[in-house]
């Protein structure tokens, strides 16, 4: 678990999605119980984390 507490102030963004995509991740979600949008700012998070990570030196693969 996180010790951040969840920003209550969210931004709202435009996103084009191909068809594609958009039924790949709307499949994801479903499979994982997110919502669409929950599921596109999930990875974005997990991804984040994962670059900071890696320009602290802290990842090794």
């Amino acid at each position: 678990m996180e010790n951040k507490p969840k920003e209550k102030n969210k931004k709202q963004v435009p996103l084009r999605l191909s068809a594609s995509l958009w039924n790949d991740l709307a499949q994801w979600a479903e499979d994982d119980f997110r919502s669409i949008n929950g599921q596109i700012e999930y990875l974005l998070t997990e991804c984040v984390k994962h670059r900071k990570k890696k320009q602290n030196g802290d990842s090794e693969e």
